[in-house]
């Protein structure tokens, strides 16, 4: 048995906080050079070669790919093969204060979002998960969210009549209504399934699926395409300023759920797409 510990995640989350804020998961990076190879918009090709370039100089210079460096998204999987020692998540507050002060990243959370809205002033509280998995091992998914592509999100409860063409219409609204303001082109995870509460993280964590991966499922996977076809055909394109590329993929989980339910959630990833995966 593997054992995994407060003091793995918090070294972990210290460790690759400065890394994936200045530094471009390579799944988006060459996602953008392809894009820009087939995008036939000419200001589509300007916006994409300026944030391939931003990239670039972000990672060179050691400096934030974007100004908005997020809300810290944790989320620990374990394998039938490790247990772990006592409150794990227990000092990954101290761990995102330390990498966002060390890094100098801008602060971005707020005490409380109805009664007190001012600056917690060290990015904290991280908010944090965890998922159990046939999968030996375990693996710390981190990501650096930021508010445009959170705030375009959704999550709506269908009713199971809505079918395939419900969910479809779901994504195409969310897109056209607030893809604009989650910085395109996107990366947008949609969860089909499980309870109102859950959804959303079922959505979430598609996004740590690299893209150019296509789900497991086959049927799964068809659709992904089809819905990615689709978002593109919007016109939306890179920094909504049209094109054929509003989005890099649609990555899409289902999941059981209630007979008379069909929750959707729709979690917008944006063109500086934020995250890491960690092998414990």
């Amino acid at each position: 048995m593997k054992t995994i510990n407060s003091y793995d995640i918090s070294s972990a989350v210290v460790l690759n906080i400065p890394h994936i804020a200045s530094v471009l998961p390579k799944d988006i990076y060459e996602g953008l050079v392809e894009a820009r190879k087939t995008e036939t918009n000419e200001r589509a090709q300007f916006v994409l070669d300026q944030l391939v370039k931003n990239a670039d100089i972000a990672r060179e210079d050691h400096m934030p790919i974007c100004q908005d460096t997020g809300t810290v998204w944790v989320c620990l999987e374990v394998g039938p093969d490790v247990e772990l020692d006592g409150d794990v998540f227990a000092g990954v507050d101290a761990a995102v204060a330390s990498a966002y002060k060390s890094a100098r990243l801008r602060k971005s959370l707020v005490r409380d979002a109805l009664f007190d809205r001012g600056n917690s002033g060290d990015n904290t509280p991280a908010f944090h998960e965890m998922h159990y998995t046939d999968k030996p091992g375990a693996r710390l998914h981190i990501m650096l969210k930021g508010g445009g592509s959170d705030n375009a999100s959704r999550v709506v409860m269908l009713t199971p009549s809505a079918g395939k063409q419900g969910v479809i219409d779901t994504v195409l609204e969310c897109v056209h209504e607030k893809a604009a303001n989650a910085c395109p082109p996107l990366i947008i995870g949609v969860g089909v399934g499980t309870t109102f509460d859950k959804v959303a993280s079922l959505a979430k964590r598609t996004l740590m699926r690299p893209v150019g991966t296509p789900n497991r499922d086959p049927r799964v996977a068809e659709f992904e395409q089809e819905l990615l076809q689709a978002v593109n055909a919007t016109g939306i394109g890179p920094a909504a300023l049209g094109g054929n590329t509003t989005a890099l993929a649609v990555h899409v989980a289902t999941r059981p759920c209630h007979i008379a339910a069909l929750p959707v959630a729709v979690n917008m990833g944006c063109s500086a797409m934020r995250r890491i995966t960690v092998e414990l």
